[in-house]
């Protein structure tokens, strides 16, 4: 069976549904839009496990009671070039980009400045954050800790999140604006990518995770069975221990330092599961941050290197002829690109639940017309 939706739904005609979602969920109508728009761009990129089938799982947090849809942010700390900001229990995807505001105004005047947020929830695509300040010409960072779903290697306890890491360079090899995009995460695969597998009845590759006894297994709903992801790298042989690495950092910075949860007290993404008892912080957090090309080098200059570097590697010698090398970022953006053309195809799971939230709220919208 087709994996997919009978049909391609239209990039614009999803983002005014999800914010018709987000404004019956009491969102104001900035944050609805803004938070429409964030959830949506992983689904025109092609992340799919990242865009609306994450939806309904904000919408039950927000019922729970554990996303707050009228935050009061509150910046606990203020310096010249650093800041920290109580999200007040607000959706991620606002959050970090208020973070990440924040922290453009003060780049563009110190030349660098990072801003840690606590009290916050999942924020989506790491990218999201991170091109906010590449499209003003600055270099972003962005990164957050997540629910326990990694095990150090050596362990079978999931401790870790898979604590993505984004960071957003201005590239003007592109003229239509899009930066270099890393955006990664710091686990083997995220759990989307299993959630996807499982959709479609698919196994996951070997070195992805391991059961509840610690042996490598293909079965995509291993986490639902005691089992755990692993960090980058998957075994000693290939360095496990540089994804672990990086894992840890992200929730150093993220969590221990920003006052956030950390380590296996960061709370769960889904609302059938409460967070533990005695947490160390207050919710989720993220790290963000922006640097002023002019403070390091000539902007004009960097740019001239910044194209001569992506030509070089756009230019570099490959094992398929037909395929040539290709930049963080492109692959996304060329997707984003066809999408917006002919549409977003939604398995048919997602598309089922999203029909079912439009008869439960009685949101008209052409989205669903035959």
């Amino acid at each position: 069976m087709n994996n997919f939706s009978h049909k391609l739904i239209d990039y614009h005609q999803l983002i005014d549904f999800v914010k018709e979602v987000f404004l019956h969920h009491n969102f104001s109508n900035d944050h609805a839009l803004l938070s429409a728009q964030l959830l949506c761009k992983a689904d025109v990129r092609g992340i799919d496990s990242h865009g609306v089938a994450r939806l309904t799982g904000f919408l039950r947090l927000i019922e729970k009671g554990r996303i707050n849809p009228t935050p009061n942010f509150t910046w606990t700390s203020d310096r010249l070039s650093a800041a920290s900001l109580d999200a007040d229990a607000s959706i991620g995807l606002i959050s970090a980009q208020v973070a990440m505001k924040k922290a453009i105004e003060k780049a563009k005047v110190t030349g660098c400045a990072f801003i840690g947020v606590s009290n916050s929830n999942h924020f989506g695509i790491a990218a999201s954050h991170s091109e906010m300040a590449a499209s003003e010409g600055l270099i972003g960072w962005a990164m957050t800790n997540a629910s326990p779903l990694v095990s150090p290697m050596g362990s079978t306890e999931r401790i870790f999140g898979t604590n993505p890491i984004s960071i957003a360079v201005p590239n003007p090899l592109f003229g239509n604006g899009n930066p270099f995009v890393l955006d990664m995460a710091t686990s083997a695969a995220a759990n989307g990518k299993l959630e996807i597998a499982k959709r479609k009845n698919k196994k996951i590759p070997k070195g992805w995770a391991i059961d509840q006894e610690g042996n490598e297994t293909d079965n995509p709903s291993v986490l639902q069975f005691g089992g755990a992801l692993i960090p980058l790298g998957s075994d000693w042989e290939h360095g496990v221990h540089k994804g672990y690495g990086l894992g840890a950092v992200v929730d150093i910075l993220s969590g221990v330092l920003t006052g956030a949860n950390f380590g296996p007290w960061v709370p769960p993404f889904v609302a059938f599961l409460d967070p533990l008892e005695n947490l160390p912080g207050k919710g989720i957090g993220h790290f963000v941050g922006a640097m002023d090309i002019a403070a390091f080098s000539d902007p004009t200059v960097f740019y001239e290197k910044m194209k001569r570097w992506s030509e070089r590697i756009k230019s570099a010698t490959t094992t398929n002829p037909n395929e040539p090398l290709i930049i963080h970022g492109e692959p996304e953006f060329e997707t984003e690109k066809y999408r917006k053309e002919k549409g977003i195809p939604l398995n048919h799971f997602v598309y089922s639940e999203i029909k079912q939230l439009s008869q439960k709220l009685n949101i008209k919208t052409p989205l669903f017309e035959n």
